[in-house]
């Protein structure tokens, strides 16, 4: 029913910049929200940033806050993370996901449907 698909990830220097892109197939795309997660071995998946349906309302991490934007196009079902200045700890595997929720929500639990991941390393 909801495939998630995450492209953009790759190698960049700290202070660089990368953008993710998540295309879906979800049927009724505009009544997600959608968030970004990441997550290092030996970690759990940490929140990172989420956008309503109608993208009015985001939500951050305090870590990522004013380095990240999130974004998405609901005419062509995608959502984007621009991330600008990056850091080492950035350094993750980037997860796109659905939630039925209506708020941007930060709670991992209530996502319902995730892609596979796409790797990004920063490097110091």
């Amino acid at each position: 029913q909801g495939q998630l698909v995450e492209s953009g990830g790759g190698l960049v220097q700290a202070g660089g910049s990368l953008r993710l892109s998540c295309a879906t197939s979800l049927r009724t795309f505009t009544t997600y929200t959608m968030g970004w997660f990441r997550q290092t071995p030996g970690k759990e998946r940490e929140f990172v940033a989420a956008v309503v349906s109608s993208g009015g309302n985001t939500n951050y991490a305090d870590s990522v806050k004013g380095r990240f934007t999130i974004s998405r196009d609901n005419a062509k079902k995608t959502v984007s993370l621009q991330m600008d200045s990056l850091k080492p700890e950035d350094t993750a595997v980037y997860y796109c996901a659905a939630t039925a929720a209506s708020i941007s929500t930060a709670r991992r639990e209530l996502y319902r449907f995730w892609g596979q991941g796409t790797q990004v390393t920063v490097s110091s």
